[in-house]
């Protein structure tokens, strides 16, 4: 439990680090070496589980080419685990042969934002989380499957939570071992992630995003109700590019700021996370949704 009075969330949560892959994948391309610089800065700050690429096609995505470049380059760091997005069973085979620790997938509660995402129904997403769940499962690979639009649509609207856990069990029912509820859109609030984690458990990862700036208020949230694994990005870079206004993911340096504060163990020092922040912000060559990135940390000490 908590090291603070009165809190009931978790005493230690971990924060998988999806700026190099979700942060970037709508970014004009930076270089292999540039990824990997940018990984390496997250690395010295303490980050221990993160995104470093996607198996997809280079025509859809070109900011991810060479994903597996980044993972040789990167190597195998004692304790991190390496994760990478796939769509698919050959993206699957891919990641595997690269080596990574971890696939992600994903499928939308929302069938009009699946089929534009990832041309498929959400039938047939499940048949192919299916699929990659076995070939993972061959390789002793773990697989998170990222549940999109978990709090709402920027289609069909608000979606019944009802709707959204039982989607979750069909996917758990793949051999996916592990879930994580994704705001892609940016319409959670605090009372549709509680209402959300009361049908499917806290045992998932929070995926947040900042469009209507209610990330960190919504992360506050589901720690509170005992979630344990968040998604952030480094400088809240990120995004969505199938729905309009779509902002970046919760900054990572603001959850470590806000855990620091609450006696929470991230295993992650601000200081140095502000560095990789900086770090994006000069391969990106604009400025970053985080404002802790310019403001600083609360008092000097806190950034050590």
């Amino acid at each position: 439990m908590s090291t603070v009075p009165g809190l009931a969330g978790p005493a230690a949560v971990t924060l998988r680090e999806v700026g190099a892959r979700d942060g970037l994948q709508g970014e004009d391309p930076v270089t292999v070496e540039q990824r990997v610089a940018l990984i390496e800065a997250l690395l010295t700050a303490g980050v221990t589980h993160l995104e470093v690429g996607a198996f997809v096609s280079p025509k859809a995505v070109p900011a991810m080419a060479g994903s597996d470049e980044v993972i040789a380059a990167v190597g195998t760091p004692e304790g991190v685990t390496r994760t990478a997005l796939v769509p698919n069973a050959r993206g699957a085979e891919m990641a595997l042969a690269a080596g990574v620790d971890e696939l992600t997938v994903t499928i939308s509660a929302s069938a009009t934002y699946n089929e534009r995402n990832v041309r498929m129904s959400i039938d047939e997403s499940v048949a192919a989380i299916a699929a990659i769940a076995a070939l993972a499962a061959d390789a002793g690979v773990p697989v998170d499957t990222v549940v999109s639009c978990a709090f709402g649509s920027p289609y069909e609207g608000d979606l019944p939570a009802d709707e959204v856990a039982a989607l979750c069990r069909r996917v758990l029912d793949t051999g996916t071992t592990a879930l994580t509820l994704a705001d892609t859109t940016g319409m959670a609030t605090p009372r549709l992630v509680e209402a959300l984690l009361a049908r499917t458990g806290t045992d998932v990862g929070l995926h947040l995003h900042d469009t209507r700036d209610t990330g960190l208020l919504n992360l506050y949230a589901g720690w509170q109700a005992g979630v344990a694994r968040f998604d952030c990005s480094v400088g809240g870079l990120g995004g969505s590019p199938f729905a309009a206004g779509a902002a970046g993911n919760v900054a990572t340096e603001a959850a470590v700021a806000l855990f620091d504060d609450l006696g929470v163990r991230t295993g992650i020092t601000l200081g140095p996370l502000l560095d990789a922040a900086r770090l994006a912000e000069a391969l990106v060559g604009h400025e970053l949704p985080s404002r802790l990135v310019y403001a600083g940390p609360r008092t000097r000490l806190a950034g050590a």
